[in-house]
């Protein structure tokens, strides 16, 4: 337990060091942090300047990770991403040159300005971990993080991603606009120097594989496990659902609401932790019908009328 209060003290540091150059982003930094404790990848979606980029590398910096940034271009190849063998002339042999997802947090900055081949090339590491190239597989050094950018869809030079690699995504956020006042407090915090230059690391990467690990241990009932799978159930059976979510998408809910809980300072899941993170989990995995578009129905009001007609679990969890 004093380790863990220890940790959240940390963790703590780092959701300090997102808002001060993020700012009235608190909840999309404590996504963040849920994803990369939960050991799985995020997806920002949103309209350019709105600080996704900015995030990745305050996120970065307060854990002295390796930092690799790829940005995504109509012309990227999946080489340029994984890397590519090359023939040394001197040892007569091929030596291979490692690509930038060969890093602990890798910015994939607006990855669906490139085709879905490309795309599809980071999904042997955020997998399995490891990359594949000439038949020979390397593993990926922990922790490995990717947090891919994307703008809206609508946006002229975008490709749609795969519906596979969007279920590789354990969370996909939206950072959004900031209110007046914090577009103000933006401008008067810029207005001297760039805030990203006085972060310091508050955590080093063995502390985070530790907490990681921590984060396994949390405990989840029973009947929270049965809670994720009646939600999720409903989310196959639904008339305005073409496609459900997939058993990834369960283990996804139960490990995000296992680093929430852990994020909270409680070493066991509530159902709270659940319904506040389904909307975030569980609607980019999903694929409505035709007519469901046509009416305007949205993923995110599906999920959470399921969430809100789906029974709670009444048994007490331990304190």
């Amino acid at each position: 337990m004093e380790k863990m209060i220890t940790y959240n003290e940390k963790i703590a540091n780092v959701l300090a060091n997102i808002e001060q150059v993020i700012i009235g982003k608190k909840d999309v930094a404590t996504l963040s942090l849920v994803a990369l404790l939960a050991r799985g990848h995020v997806l920002l979606e949103d309209v350019p300047g709105v600080g996704k980029t900015m995030l990745v590398r305050t996120l970065a910096k307060s854990l002295a990770c390796d930092f690799k940034r790829i940005q995504f271009t109509p012309d990227l190849l999946p080489s340029d991403i994984t890397g590519i063998s090359i023939y040394n002339p001197k040892e007569l042999e091929f030596e291979f040159r490692e690509g930038p997802i060969f890093g602990n947090i890798v910015l994939a900055d607006e990855i669906n300005r490139t085709s879905p081949k490309t795309q599809s090339s980071l999904l042997e590491g955020m997998e399995e971990e490891s990359v594949t190239v000439d038949g020979v597989t390397r593993q990926l050094e922990q922790p490995f993080f990717v947090m891919a950018t994307q703008n809206p869809i609508e946006y002229e030079g975008t490709y749609p991603l795969p519906e596979a690699q969007l279920d590789r995504f354990i969370l996909k956020l939206k950072m959004g606009y900031p209110t007046v006042a914090e577009e103000l407090l933006m401008l008067e915090t810029r207005s001297a120097s760039d805030p990203l230059q006085h972060i310091q690391s508050v955590m080093t990467k063995a502390e985070l594989i530790e907490i990681q690990s921590a984060v396994e241990q949390v405990h989840i009932a029973k009947s929270i496990q049965k809670y994720i799978i009646n939600i999720v159930t409903m989310t196959r059976d639904h008339e305005s659902v073409y496609l459900g979510v997939s058993p990834r998408g369960s283990i996804a809910l139960m490990e995000t609401a296992k680093a929430y809980a852990y994020i909270q300072g409680r070493d066991y899941v509530i159902p709270d932790d659940v319904k506040y993170l389904a909307p975030f989990v569980l609607t980019h995995r999903m694929i409505l019908t035709s007519l469901a578009k046509y009416d305007n129905q949205t993923s995110e009001q599906i999920i959470m009328s399921i969430v809100k007609d789906t029974p709670i679990p009444i048994r007490k969890e331990p304190q």
